[in-house]
């Protein structure tokens, strides 16, 4: 096989992987999308992920006009999703936190995404799901995985194992 054939052959891989993988966030998110629309989960992952941030982080993080964000963030909490106060560290800001209602929506997200991906992976046995966790790190390292803000923006939440949590936005 040539060179040109492997990569042809990889990318039909990979697209049909990432196909996959959008389809696993839709589904675990649609529930939700009766309650809330995406871009307030985009909020809610934002503030899960980072803790209290400010309006202006929150805006910045999910590439929202400071005024948009703030119509959202308002609207979120009369919805009882967020809580916004007085910053500890500068009582001029605000700060947003999750309330337990939208760390419960965040939360639900993530088991459902956690319980799709479990069962196809255990069908790959742990030899295979080793060399598949080889490969997707190699993927990511050569691809330079998004940042932070980008996984946050796409509604992907980060595992508190996984990266340290910035201690507030800015």
């Amino acid at each position: 096989m040539t060179e040109s054939e492997t990569l042809d052959e990889a990318l039909g891989a990979v697209l049909t992987a990432s196909r996959t993988m959008v389809a696993i966030s839709a589904q675990s998110i649609g529930p939700v999308l009766d309650e809330i629309d995406f871009m307030q989960f985009r909020v809610l992952v934002v503030v899960a992920s980072r803790g209290p941030c400010s309006l202006g982080g929150v805006a910045d993080a999910v590439g929202l006009h400071v005024s948009t964000a703030s119509r959202t963030c308002d609207r979120m909490v009369a919805m009882g999703l967020l809580h916004r106060s007085a910053s500890a560290a500068d009582r001029r800001n605000l700060e947003l936190t999750l309330t337990p209602e939208g760390e419960s929506l965040v939360g639900q997200v993530m088991r459902r995404r956690r319980a799709a991906l479990e069962p196809v992976l255990r069908k790959l046995g742990p030899r295979r799901r080793k060399r598949l966790t080889t490969a997707l790190r190699e993927f990511a390292d050569a691809a330079g995985e998004p940042s932070d803000r980008a996984l946050w923006a796409m509604g992907w939440t980060t595992e508190p194992d996984e990266i340290e949590r910035e201690k507030e936005c800015q």
